[in-house]
């Protein structure tokens, strides 16, 4: 990782603005925290504007020498939420680059607006996922077709897939060349094995707790596996509205003694890494992900890796790195699958996947690349600087 971006006389100043951030746990909280920590590292005057549903967050507070504003947002019981208080603190601040992390909440075009007003230079990232709503997937075209103009405003859009690219610049009839394609890492780090005879069948599925990412599916096809395998346990490995449904078929299934439903703390990238070590199928049959992290995760902890054949997960069957089942197989299908990928032994050589560091500096070079165009001054590129 580079350090000491600086344009001009002065270091490069950053405003990350997401909907949700730390303690809160998901993708684009995770992807935050890693380059916002690692932007700070080099030098680069990093705040991270995001809500509060709950009124009993800090409103400010520093991690990891990263500034984190939190401002008041409504309704507490949606997603869909608005922050009036977005648009004032990117008033009050003195940015370089505003970067909008997601578009599928009210903060982004809030932010967006904000930035056009008080003209800063600004880029947003994608990261679509799924939604278990029905209705919120039927309006989503008609979502696109009212942020466009704010989109295609941005300085660039960063996609995290190379489908993004292909499938926005076509929603949105832009030109290619104003997209940047900057992956997620997938980097944790390195723990020693911890791994015991009881998880020679330990089965994993890594995610928020929601039904479109598809937890039931492996659920449904566990008392299958357990019948084959009396050493089977399976790990549902997240946190989120869905998890009384899923206790309750679990319960109902009667195979709730073998089945453990559990998080790990977003940040605590060290006992994710230690948990994964133990598992040895990892399954992710979600309706829809972008660059899935806990599925880049599980394969570089040395875990075999099943998958849903939808958008963000088939291309690492594609690549032979996941073995692929339809999203609408049967229990017992899954369940064969997942009793094959056991048989197998762990993933000694796990493929080299995306760094965190290298995502990282290349969001600093298209910041850089950013406010060079808009001051028309020279800006140092971050993969000339020194590394850590």
């Amino acid at each position: 990782m580079s350090s000491v971006a600086t344009v001009t006389a002065r270091p490069l100043r950053v405003l990350l603005v997401a909907p949700r951030f730390l303690p809160f746990m998901g993708g684009v909280e995770l992807h935050v925290a890693e380059v916002a920590r690692r932007f700070a590292a080099a030098g680069v005057v990093t705040t991270i504007l995001t809500t509060d549903l709950t009124g009993e967050l800090p409103p400010e507070e520093t991690m990891d020498d990263v500034v984190v504003r939190r401002v008041r947002a409504r309704p507490a019981q949606r997603d869909y939420y608005v922050a009036p208080g977005i648009y004032t603190e990117i008033a009050r601040g003195d940015w370089d680059v505003v970067h909008v992390q997601g578009y599928h909440t009210f903060v982004a075009p809030m932010a967006m607006h904000a930035a056009v007003r008080l003209r800063l230079p600004y880029v947003l990232t994608f990261h679509a996922g799924g939604h278990s709503s029905r209705l919120r997937h039927a309006v989503r075209p008609l979502q696109f077709a009212l942020l466009r103009p704010l989109l295609a405003r941005a300085e660039r859009l960063v996609a995290l897939a190379p489908y993004e690219i292909d499938r926005y610049s076509r929603q949105l009839d832009l030109p290619r060349e104003r997209f940047a394609l900057i992956p997620n890492g997938c980097d944790l780090p390195t723990v020693a094995g911890v791994g015991s005879a009881s998880d020679r069948a330990l089965i994993a599925s890594i995610g928020r707790l929601e039904r479109y990412k598809g937890h039931h599916r492996i659920l449904e096809a566990f008392p299958e596996i357990a019948r084959r395998r009396s050493d089977a346990r399976l790990w549902l490995a997240g946190g989120g509205p869905y998890e009384m449904q899923l206790r309750r078929m679990a319960r109902r299934l009667g195979v709730e003694d073998r089945v453990e439903i559990r998080g790990v703390p977003a940040a605590d990238r060290r006992q994710m890494a230690a948990e994964l070590s133990r598992v040895k199928v990892a399954v992710l049959l979600s309706e829809f992900e972008t660059q899935p992290i806990a599925a880049l995760e599980a394969l570089a902890a040395g875990c075999r890796l099943v998958v849903a054949d939808t958008p963000g997960l088939s291309v690492l069957a594609d690549d032979g790195l996941a073995r692929e089942v339809p999203l609408g197989s049967s229990p017992e299908a899954v369940a064969a699958a997942v009793l094959e990928e056991l048989e197998r032994p762990r993933i000694s050589d796990p493929p080299k996947l995306p760094t965190w560091d290298e995502c990282a500096d290349k969001l600093l070079d298209l910041y850089l690349s950013v406010t060079r165009m808009r001051r028309g001054s020279p800006a140092l590129s971050s993969s000339a600087l020194p590394a850590e």
